[in-house]
């Protein structure tokens, strides 16, 4: 749970990220957005230096804040001093790059209002490096103006993010949506789990953090009820052959549970066996039309060959 996401209006959001439920493809033009953000950092510090201030923390030597219960995040610096409206005063930096109407709406409103997760990244930052001042350092791509903004630590607003995250980060269930949220709505519009929560409800994920028998602690681990272990986190991407889709995450009804570690799903009026007793979650969130077909082929492939449906 990124400090980057804590000002985030959606909750349900919030928690399908952090469970991995959703994962957006990203294209290259977006790639190559993030890394003209990160070579602009290295800009900013150095201008920031050539103006007299005193700039550390940077680059791959940021600072991290960690919060606990998976809540933490990285600065992209702090400046120590010489920071012209307060020389002796340290601040968090802050460094966006911007379109050229996001730069617009920056300008005319403040950071506050027009980049409310901006703001709160920020608060949270300054709360865990308990530095009460922060420097927004804000470039536009377009014609490459400059807008600074100083932001002093609000710290009910920071302590609220932080609970927040960190009580969306144990929540076992998925939280509700946006009150009255509509599909049409620009917020969900736009959302990576637009068709998640609009559509089909149905993840295509299938590693640990989507799995029913894996919980998040408050030790900022994750535990495997069917291995009776923390999972590490290189391990949580690929999952197992225990997986069960977490019920949450689909729109079927589980009936009950097969054995210790599977479940039993009705889909479509049939009671399909979930888990290493029955279909794998990689193979219901790949082909469920295949999986529910009763293909007496499908059938001698998987009992006799081991073979498992992949598409």
């Amino acid at each position: 749970m990124g400090c980057s996401m804590l000002g985030e209006p959606c909750e349900r959001k919030l928690w399908l990220a952090f469970r991995w439920a959703v994962i957006e493809p990203v294209p290259g033009r977006i790639l190559r957005l993030f890394r003209r953000g990160q070579l602009e950092e290295d800009l900013i510090v150095s201008d920031l230096r050539a103006a007299g201030c005193h700039v550390t923390d940077t680059g791959e030597k940021q600072s991290r804040v960690d919060f606990g219960c998976h809540v933490s995040g990285s600065i992209d610096g702090v400046i120590k001093s010489g920071v012209p409206e307060a020389p002796t005063k340290k601040h968090i930096l802050e460094a966006k790059t911007h379109s050229l109407k996001s730069f617009n709406d920056l300008t005319a409103k403040g950071v506050q209002l027009s980049k409310p997760l901006h703001w709160a990244q920020m608060q949270v930052y300054m709360l865990g490096a308990k530095v009460d001042r922060a420097l927004y350092y804000a470039v536009c791509k377009d014609d490459d103006r400059i807008y600074t903004e100083r932001v002093r630590l609000c710290e009910e607003s920071a302590n609220a993010f932080v609970a927040r995250g960190q009580r969306i980060a144990l929540t076992e269930r998925m939280p509700e949506p946006i009150t009255g949220a509509s599909p049409a709505w620009y917020i969900c519009k736009f959302c990576p789990a637009h068709s998640f929560c609009h559509q089909t409800q149905t993840t295509k994920q299938a590693n640990c953090r989507t799995c029913a028998h894996s919980t998040p602690k408050d030790d900022s681990t994750w535990h495997c009820a069917r291995w009776d272990t923390p999972i590490p986190t290189d391990a949580q991407h690929d999952g197992c052959t225990s997986h069960v889709v977490h019920p949450d995450l689909v729109p079927w009804r589980m009936v009950r549970g097969s054995g210790d570690w599977s479940a039993i799903y009705e889909i479509d009026g049939k009671q399909v066996i979930n888990g290493e007793d029955g279909y794998y979650s990689t193979e219901l969130l790949s082909n469920l039309s295949l999986c529910l077909s009763d293909d007496p082929v499908l059938a001698d492939l998987r009992n006799n060959f081991d073979a498992r449906v992949t598409g």
